[in-house]
């Protein structure tokens, strides 16, 4: 196999047959095929959605916190932090898709594969489901949350009305087949995009500033232990173990539309543009409470952030906050119901319906923010977010390493389609940081008592 192979994965100097359905990787007496760019856009738009679908746990209502925190207490200087914790993601990304195509299995399944004892595999498959119940628990609150403020719905009732939401949602729409909910997804992610662009348009940033805190931040911000920590919080919170799960399934969704190598670039492109527009809806959040909250010294809930936001900009900026949040709990939860179906299918090999998954997995994670809120009162919600986001913390190891072993291992995705070593070796790198940083946080967190928000 030759040496020069591309860093995502295709080969250069192949000599594959012709295929007249997918002719850009096939070549005909040495001469490659051209294809015009609309065959090209055509193609690629034909794999659009898997990443769509996974570009949702990116802008869960777990991850609004640190981005709100970081831009009122320090303005634009974590844009930059966003930025990185997104690169690091499309990485991971990328071998998720590499292992669901290549290798033609999720990761549930090939942890399970690997793992032959029940005394090991039992108990990932365990920290996998409590990791998709904590991000459960963390769309519940949110949708709570945005039913309060756009209807004046209490909590509690919020929290009751969202188990049925997505169960109806799944039974409609979910019964038609894989593509209507990707679209439907797609959708609800630019409500949230939406939102949050007209949010920046009311707030009306300084531009200057914001690109030095993308490209040129100031280093020195980061001699404080608080702002450090909430970087943590931003990088920790981007990559969810979940998704890693979810990606190498639904992406073989995919498979047989054009030959692996080919697929593999095409549904990468997929998650990069989804994860770039994700990116984008983190930095918004971030530059948002940059503009509107920058006065206010600490945002101790997604609550204050709404009525923050309405003093600052209007009362639609509220509104529009709201609905945001709305979408974002909505469309995250259809992926937390994939994501646990194929986690349970791949681990247990047992077929369980979606509405079934969702039924266990709403329910398991209602019950305690239903506990909480009416033992303790909501005040005490947001620190429900915060240990929801703790949990995934914890689990994020146990479906990284995996992945990057099972990219690089020939019995999983064959000889001739290991990984490069120079990306096996940024994934490697990629994991460790992450592991290190999610560990560093939760020591921060609840062995030091700094607070987040």
């Amino acid at each position: 196999m030759s040496s020069r192979k591309w860093f995502w994965g295709a080969e250069n100097g192949s000599t594959s047959k012709v295929d007249e359905r997918t002719g850009l990787l096939g070549k005909a007496n040495g001469v490659a095929p051209q294809e015009s760019r609309w065959q090209i856009a055509k193609k690629l738009l034909s794999f659009l959605g898997p990443g769509f679908v996974v570009s949702v746990g990116y802008v869960d209502p777990g991850n609004w916190a640190t981005g709100l925190e970081a831009g009122a207490k320090y303005k634009y200087e974590l844009l930059s932090i966003i930025l990185l914790a997104n690169l690091m993601a499309m990485v991971l990304q990328h071998l998720a898709v590499r292992l669901g195509i290549l290798g033609e299995i999720d990761l549930a399944a090939a942890t399970r594969k690997h793992l032959k004892s029940p005394w090991v595999w039992v108990p990932m498959w365990l920290l996998a489901e409590v990791a998709i119940i904590a991000c459960d628990l963390a769309e519940v609150i949110g949708g709570a949350i945005a039913l309060k403020l756009l209807f004046g719905v209490p909590v509690v009732l919020g929290i009751l009305i969202t188990v049925l939401d997505v169960l109806v949602f799944l039974s409609g729409i979910g019964s038609r087949g894989f593509r209507p909910l990707e679209l439907v997804i797609v959708v609800l992610v630019a409500i949230v995009g939406g939102c949050f662009g007209i949010e920046v348009w009311l707030a009306k940033p300084e531009y200057p500033s914001i690109f030095r805190g993308m490209f040129l931040p100031d280093l020195s911000v980061f001699q404080e232990q608080h702002a450090l920590f909430v970087s943590l919080g931003i990088i920790g919170a981007t990559v969810m173990p979940h998704n890693l799960y979810l990606h190498s399934g639904i992406v073989q969704h995919r498979l047989g539309m054009e030959p692996p190598r080919e697929a593999v670039k095409l549904a990468t492109w997929d998650s990069s543009i989804a994860l770039f527009l994700a990116f984008l809806v983190n930095a918004s959040i971030l530059i948002t409470a940059a503009a509107g909250l920058s006065s206010v010294n600490s945002i101790t809930s997604l609550e204050d952030a709404a009525s923050l936001l309405g003093k600052a900009l209007g009362p639609g900026a509220a509104i529009l906050f709201a609905l945001a949040l709305l979408a974002s709990g909505q469309s995250s939860t259809i992926s937390g119901t994939l994501a646990g179906q194929i986690v349970f299918e791949g681990f247990v090999r047992l077929p369980i319906s979606p509405w079934k998954r969702r039924l266990i997995t709403r329910t398991l994670a209602v019950a305690p923010a239903l506990f909480v809120v009416m033992l303790y009162g909501e005040q005490k919600v947001n620190e429900m977010l915060l240990w929801s986001q703790a949990v995934l913390s914890v689990q994020l190891p146990f479906a990284i390493i995996p992945l990057v072993i099972f990219t690089a291992d020939q019995s999983f995705v064959g000889e001739d389609n290991l990984a490069p070593k120079a990306l096996t070796v940024v994934g490697w790198t990629i994991a460790l940081v992450l592991i290190a940083l999610n560990m560093w946080m939760l020591i921060m967190q609840f062995g030091f008592g700094v607070e987040v928000m």
